[in-house]
């Protein structure tokens, strides 16, 4: 809805001076020297649907549109068309008027754009803010202006709709969501609860804004600037408004040969930096606590410095939950579909450029198809989703034995799915933190003992780092548990204690190594063993039913790497008021070691490891309990 300006003065000889309700006033004639060169040059037969207006054939309003995002070197106010012989014709428009170097080419360039896009301007309209031409001045003495006249699609952008109360049923309402709109976003969930229907207005937002920056990207143009302050929702025809494209980028080469390769890289880069631009989109308008400037400076400075874009929910967990002891509908939304959300955004936010998804295969992803739409997904999307339920079933206090079952399952299928059964890249996989999440052998937290002392786990965390010190290809290992011990015996309501860590350091060689799928035989002593069986007789069970597809025969065992261990250094930090004795020390430590699996502190117990993707890592002990680890990221 429009805001009020603080004051619009016009003179007889059309020399006004404007000005924004932000305090912004549009300098005057002298104020600054004409820039000839911003002036246009056009001839009126290439203008094509672009017109030269008069500042006599606008009724000037005394509003002014905060929305559409107004910078110190532009004023933007609203008017009519009053003139009668005009196509716009008692139209709303919006005035733009540019007044330094940098803005006029801007709207010079948002002209030519909107030139080059006229072969196929209906397609144009529908996704993009539409330029309707520029005001030409009577005389040569206004050659300080250039007022760029666009369509006016509302006083609101997408981060002011995001912002409002009651944001979902007044946007719904604009929209007039009907039946036919639910089906051709493919969500067969009319109204229900808020989390349905907060996704299924991002379904429509993100995928009409995907189809607009594919038209740009197909017909060589990237938009480049694209933020919730520069898309508007038209109420007319429903469609996302993309902001004028003054800084729109040619992906086209001049033609010169020699330059063909640069060229492509150039192409793929710039489209890699507007498929980011949508990520950050996505992102604010799924996680509402992104709007807050000072989260959204973390969450750009943790992207920045590198880390894996797949650990965002390892990173934003913290800080969805703490305001959200009910849960999160952000968190919600992004879970559901085996998160299918979180691997959309991961990609595309990626690290790498040339690794980010494109706008078509973005329009195909699960997350922004509906349930009744048939989506092939491949490899990397099954175990994505096989982790993220492992992840959300190991974050659950487990205690059912069907549950545990259930989480060996998936744990068996992501290793029959390991990308990486060579160990050459393993020096480059496993660089980083791990934290322990499940350990299908016991219970990670308080059971129902009653120690001497009680002991509470925080995280365990297993970290690898290459040792370029050495000639063999080899690793340093810190494992590093964080615990509280609480003042007595009994289970407290309070779960304060003293804070302590334990640090285990060792160093390990890679080889190959084989986890072999073994069965007993039917002989007299009842721990001989042999790996004769293939595991493909497994998936002949109930538990397997459907997973081994085409494939008649699988191998005998995994290939996978092995560890072997070195030296140990164990340091326990126990902080306490009175000086501690060695016995009470010793006491906490066997309490941390009876809950924390031995893996990780002795890892040559440790027979083979398989790398699931750049965040899930499973290590299988020798007593066929496995380790489940998911990637950690700092901004630190």
């Amino acid at each position: 809805m429009p805001l009020c300006a603080s004051s619009l003065s016009f003179s007889p000889s059309i020399r006004w001076r404007p000005s924004c309700s932000t305090g912004m006033t549009a300098p005057e004639k002298n104020s600054q020297r004409c820039d000839r060169a911003a002036e246009l040059t056009f001839p009126d037969g290439d203008l094509g649907t672009v017109r030269k207006f008069r500042m006599s054939d606008f009724a000037l309003c005394d509003r002014v549109s905060v929305g559409l995002q107004g910078r110190r070197d532009e004023v933007i106010f609203e008017a009519t068309v009053r003139d009668s012989n005009s196509p716009l014709y008692n139209s709303r428009v919006v005035l733009r008027d540019l007044t330094s170097v940098q803005a006029k080419r801007r709207g010079r360039r948002a002209l030519e754009v909107l030139k080059k896009l006229v072969r196929r301007q209906l397609m144009y309209h529908s996704y993009a803010m539409q330029v309707h031409g520029y005001v030409s001045p009577s005389s040569g003495e206004e050659g300080d202006h250039f007022i760029l006249v666009h369509s006016y699609q509302g006083s609101y952008s997408l981060r002011h709709w995001l912002q409002l109360s009651d944001w979902l049923p007044t946007l719904e309402a604009t929209l007039a969501l009907d039946e036919e709109w639910v089906r051709r976003v493919g969500d067969d969930t009319i109204g229900g609860p808020d989390v349905t229907r907060q996704l299924r207005l991002i379904r429509i937002i993100m995928r009409d804004l995907l189809i607009g920056v594919n038209y740009l990207h197909s017909h060589g143009l990237a938009h480049t600037e694209l933020r919730l302050e520069n898309v508007h929702i038209c109420p007319v025809d429903r469609h996302i408004k993309v902001g004028i494209l003054g800084n729109a980028v040619d992906l086209h080469n001049n033609g010169n040969t020699n330059a063909m390769a640069s060229n492509s890289d150039r192409k793929a880069m710039i489209i890699a930096f507007d498929m980011r631009c949508v990520g950050f989109m996505m992102a604010k308008m799924v996680l509402k606590e992104l709007m807050d400037a000072s989260t959204f400076t973390k969450f750009k400075l943790f992207l920045n410095k590198g880390n894996d874009s797949s650990c965002l929910r390892e990173f934003l967990l913290p800080i969805l939950c703490q305001d959200s002891p009910c849960g999160n509908a952000g968190l919600q939304m992004l879970d559901r579909n085996w998160g299918a959300g979180w691997n959309l955004l991961s990609l595309f936010l990626a690290t790498k450029p040339f690794a980010r998804i494109s706008c078509l295969d973005a329009l195909r992803h699960p997350f922004l198809c509906g349930p009744k739409w048939r989506i092939d997904p491949s490899m990397d999307l099954i175990r994505w989703g096989l982790g993220s339920t492992a992840v959300r079933m190991a974050e659950d206090y487990i205690y059912g034995r069907h549950q545990r079952r259930r989480l060996a399952y998936l744990i068996e299928l992501m290793e029959l799915l390991n990308p990486q059964p060579k160990i050459k890249n393993w020096l480059d996989i496993l660089h980083g933190r791990w934290r322990l999440l499940y350990c299908t052998g016991r219970h990670l937290g308080l059971t129902l003992r009653q120690p001497t002392h009680r002991v509470i786990i925080g995280s365990a965390v297993l970290t690898f780092t290459k040792d370029n010190n050495s000639e063999e290809p080899s690793l340093l290992l810190s494992s590093d548990i964080s615990f509280k011990v609480m003042p007595i015996s009994s289970w407290p309501h309070d779960k304060s204690g003293l804070p302590g860590s334990l640090l285990v350091k060792s160093r390990a060689k890679i080889t190959s190594g084989t986890r072999l799928y073994l069965k007993e035989e039917d002989s007299p002593i009842p721990s001989q063993f042999s790996s004769q069986e293939s595991i493909s007789s497994a998936l002949l069970s109930k538990k397997w039913k459907g997973v081994g597809g085409p494939v008649k025969e699988l191998p005998y065992s995994l290939p996978a790497a092995k560890l072997l261990q070195g030296e140990i250094d164990v340091s326990l930090n126990l902080e306490q008021s009175p000086p501690s004795n060695i016995g009470e020390a010793q006491t906490v430590l066997n309490e941390v070691r009876t809950q924390i699996p031995p893996e990780m502190f002795d890892i040559s117990k440790l027979i083979c490891g398989t790398y699931i993707d750049s965040r899930m890592l499973v290590l299988r002990g020798v007593n066929g309990s496995a380790l489940l680890f998911t990637r950690s990221c700092a901004l630190d």
